[in-house]
């Protein structure tokens, strides 16, 4: 199924979406115990520090930043009668699943060398997989309203992955606090069978014959996207924002939940609370993008997010239900965060057809990846060794200062940075009607030519 910029678009069937979509179950299981449980876990089980758990994983993310635009670059320039983008993807199988079990299950003495050696090799086989696939996305439909349709049932997979993961420790019977080790080693297991299947049925299922028109001076234009002023740059400087919104409170997560509202063996429900809000609300999200588009939509769910983390702080043991609250509502309002921005980056990807003449999604997708990347990096780069700098203990014993310090560190930030993603965003000049006139006038060029 050739798919040409201005060509109408055709709906895409269930078979091809969900194909499409199931990879990003076994991806999002992996990532969301990287993200919450595997700091958490080294600073607990191992002798490392906050900081140092928190350097080794930042250095780690620099590393795999620039990994993000040398894959982008590669697949757009990749010739294979496979497909482009399905190459890279079958190509990281094995070194992700290597990855996942060596940093889930690590020996007794493991120290940074190996936290580092592990992280930045499940970041640079994740980083090979993931860029290819969201370009592969956003090449399978031309039309505004399918590509947040794509992006919807690859973050639904992705939400029941993550929450397949929370539910590990349930089904292998493992306590909340005594069981990371078993949780992660079962997690590893699910991301890699899981894996294996969904790689193979995208492979098969999915069409990957879009073709690609890329400038002769490849720095040179990459340059150009991020230094003049153009939607693709305030776009992406928004998502870094909001992501690094997300990032932080994320990474402490279990700390606030264990060390604030001291409800540690609640941490795997409330996990499963965010995730399961924010994948009942993907679809309201995209319904409500039909209506109001996709980043006006996306403002909104900013928006209520900030509305209800400007608790946080405030929480105590005593008002540990009003946190349940909160949490139903920001996993409802991050449904948006998952769903909508990669789909207006998609959106894109015409609007650089028509202004430049090429076509260059691996190159957009990679960028976006390395912003979502220094958001995580960022988060847990700082807001770790800031916990260290107040004398907070993961294992127990802090003050009460600590104990506010880590509130504050929960909560304030996140809005901050949410805030100013929305003030980036606003003027953004892509909506349904500009991105219609965009096809429109791509369809004459190539009729013309």
């Amino acid at each position: 199924m050739t798919q040409h910029i201005g060509a109408s678009a055709p709906t895409l069937t269930r078979g091809v979406l969900f194909a499409y979509g199931s990879l990003g179950f076994p991806l999002a299981a992996a990532f969301i115990a990287l993200q919450v449980i595997v700091p958490t876990f080294y600073a607990e089980y191992t002798d490392m520090s906050l900081s140092v758990i928190g350097v080794m994983l930042l250095v780690a993310r620099l590393f795999d930043m620039a990994t993000d635009p040398i894959v982008g670059l590669w697949s757009d320039r990749t010739q294979s009668s496979i497909g482009r983008r399905k190459i890279f993807v079958l190509a990281a199988l094995i070194p992700i699943g290597v990855s996942i079990w060596a940093l889930f299950n690590p020996p007794q003495d493991a120290g940074a060398v190996y936290l580092l050696f592990w992280t930045i090799a499940i970041y640079v086989a994740g980083t090979v997989s993931i860029v290819p696939l969201s370009a592969w996305g956003a090449e399978l439909t031309p039309d505004y309203h399918q590509k947040a349709r794509v992006t919807g049932v690859r973050v639904a997979f992705g939400l029941a992955g993550t929450l397949a993961a929370l539910l590990v420790p349930v089904v292998v019977g493992t306590e909340a606090g005594q069981g990371y080790g078993e949780t992660l080693k079962a997690i590893a297991v699910l991301a890699i069978v899981t894996l294996a299947i969904s790689t193979v049925w995208a492979a098969f299922k999915v069409p990957d014959t879009s073709d690609t028109q890329l400038p002769e001076n490849t720095v040179s234009a990459v340059r150009e996207l991020l230094v003049t002023k153009n939607p693709f740059r305030q776009l992406l400087v928004s998502f870094l924002l909001n992501a690094v919104g997300n990032a932080i409170p994320a990474t402490l997560f279990l700390l606030f939940v264990t060390h604030v509202i001291e409800r540690e063996t609640m941490a795997g429900q409330l996990l499963f609370l965010y995730f399961i809000t924010a994948a009942i609300s993907v679809p309201f999200w995209v319904w409500l993008a039909k209506r109001l588009g996709k980043h006006q939509t996306w403002s909104v769910a900013i928006i209520l997010a900030c509305v209800f983390f400007i608790w946080t702080p405030w929480l105590s043991p005593d008002t540990a239900w009003l946190f349940v609250v909160i949490v139903a509502c920001t996993g409802f309002a991050t449904g948006a965060d998952l769903a909508l921005p990669s789909a207006i980056n998609g959106d894109i990807i015409e609007w650089d057809a028509l202004k430049t003449g090429y076509k260059r999604p691996g190159l957009f997708f990679a960028l976006w990846g390395t912003a979502a990347k220094l958001a995580y990096g960022l988060a847990i780069g700082v807001a770790f060794p800031l916990l260290d700098l107040f004398g907070f203990d993961a294992n127990g014993g802090n003050t009460q200062s600590s104990i506010t310090a880590l509130a504050f560190l929960y909560g304030v930030p996140c809005i901050g940075f949410k805030l100013a993603a929305l003030w980036v965003m606003r003027n953004y000049p892509i909506t349904e009607s500009e991105h219609q006139k965009i096809r429109a006038e791509l369809q004459r060029r190539e009729a013309a030519s």
